[in-house]
This record gives C-alpha cells, sequence and structure tokens, in this order.
C-alpha cells in the first residue's frame, strides 16, 4: 500500500499585481512553504506508520488537480476531509469537499476534521432500493472484515415521495433480502432496516445516533435519492454534522452514464 498526499495550489493575483511580478514572488513563497510542509509530513508519516508516501504538488483548483492526479496514479481511494461538526448541508455540498463527491469514478472517504479514528464495529449501507451489484456490495463486506465490522443495510422509504405500495414492497421484500446477503457474504451479524420518514437526512442522522454507527456508507447513483441527503427543499433545512466518515462508492458504469 501506498500513500500519495495531495495539495492543490490555486495561484491567486489580480492584472496589476501579476504586471508587478507581486504575486509570482508570493506564490512561488507559498508554493515552497508547501512543498516544505508535505516532505515533512511525508518523514513523519514514513517514521510513525512505515508506509510508504509520495507527495503531489498541482497547480490548479481542487477538482483539477484530483482528475489529473487520479489520471496519473491510478489510486483507488481518494481520502477527503470536511470541516465536520456545525455545517450545514447546504454548506457541505458548497464546499471544495462536497463539490467533488459524485465527479469521480474512485470511491471518496470522507473525514471529518474534528473526528477521532477509532476501528469501526457498526457500518451503515444506506439506500433506497435492495441493491444485488457485487462492485457495489463487495468492498462493504471486504471492509467489514477487514475491521471484524457488522454491518446493517437500511432502506430508505420517503413518506411524501413514495407511494404505500412502495412501503408495503419494502416490508415484504426485507426479510429475503437479508437472507440473500447472509447467504452470499456469509454475514450472521448483517442485519437489514426500513428507515421510514419525511426528510431523509434527519431520519439518518437520528439512526446514526442511536445505533452507534461508526461509518456511513452510499452510492452516487440515483440522483433523486442522493439530493434528499444534500439539497433538502428550503422547508426542511436544518444542521447536518457530519459526525462519522462517509465512503461515497461511485455507481457502476451503466448507471454513471445515465
Amino acid at each position: 500500500m501506498e500513500i500519495t498526499l495531495l495539495h492543490a495550489f490555486e495561484l491567486k493575483g489580480s492584472v496589476y499585481t501579476d504586471y508587478m511580478g507581486v504575486n509570482k514572488e508570493f506564490n512561488q513563497l507559498q508554493l515552497d512553504e508547501v512543498r516544505m510542509k508535505l516532505h515533512d509530513l511525508k518523514i513523519s508519516i514514513g517514521k510513525e506508520h512505515g508506509i510508504p508516501v509520495k507527495t503531489m504538488v498541482i497547480v490548479e483548483n481542487l477538482g483539477k488537480a484530483i482528475r489529473q492526479a487520479t489520471e496519473e496514479e491510478k489510486f483507488d481511494l481518494i481520502i477527503m476531509g470536511t470541516m465536520g461538526a456545525g455545517e450545514s448541508r447546504n454548506r457541505f455540498w458548497s464546499t471544495k469537499t462536497g463539490a467533488e463527491i459524485g465527479k469521480t469514478e474512485i470511491p471518496v472517504f470522507v473525514i471529518p476534521r474534528e473526528y477521532k479514528w477509532k476501528k469501526p464495529a457498526h457500518i451503515l449501507f444506506a439506500t433506497n432500493h435492495f441493491e444485488e451489484e457485487p462492485t457495489i456490495l463487495d468492498p462493504i463486506f471486504s471492509m467489514a472484515a477487514l475491521f471484524g465490522a457488522r454491518v446493517q443495510v437500511a432502506i430508505f422509504t420517503d413518506e411524501d415521495d413514495d407511494s404505500p405500495h412502495v412501503f408495503l414492497d419494502h416490508t415484504r421484500t426485507m426479510p429475503n433480502y437479508e437472507t440473500a446477503l447472509k447467504k452470499k457474504y456469509s454475514e450472521a451479524d448483517l442485519t437489514t432496516v426500513q428507515l421510514y420518514g419525511i426528510d431523509f437526512s434527519e431520519t439518518m442522522e437520528r439512526h446514526i445516533d442511536e445505533n452507534d454507527i461508526d461509518i456511513l456508507i452510499m452510492v452516487t447513483y440515483h440522483k433523486t435519492f442522493w439530493n434528499r441527503f444534500f439539497h433538502p427543499s428550503m422547508s426542511r433545512q436544518m444542521s447536518y454534522h457530519t459526525k462519522i466518515p462517509l465512503l461515497v462508492l461511485p455507481s457502476p458504469q451503466d448507471e454513471w452514464r445515465q
């Protein structure tokens, strides 16, 4: 395993200061400082954890820097931070971290800045249908096996948008779905649950708190479902605290292009 520390360096300036050469000198000083800090961090991680570390500084905005880096290095996972507690869902989505979710075909692991890492014991996969795609399920259960964690699959039924028929269909399908997952992945501790409510994020946040969930996993397909989490209607705005890590899996290619 190898870690690459990426810093996206955005040049700042104006026509006048660029002409006078002021910004060029200032930007170069900042760039040198960034490279020095990354080098020191690389040495520190190598000594403490014994993990090979590379550093990259790309003079671009974050989105372009990520795309350039992933094209060059073929990463398996992107890890990003977010401000965490106290940040509203709308504000989170407008941040650089939130804006990049869903724009990459590589899984993105979002970790709140104030979160203190611990070995995850409970992993929650939230979706709005009975997912069977191996390219999505396999990484989830591989992670669970790695940490010895229990997996819970939550099927969300929207009180406003979904009909009573959908709720009843989910209720009937849930036991068979759980049995199929347990058989395929040999997970005796796996559970499924139907979450029912008006607002996805409120329902999910409450469930996470009540069940001591350590990692939340979602998929970037089904835009309507995804938007319930990050783009609630103005009448239902609330502060969503990103208290736990969020692993965002890209949808399969056929879904991605839709």
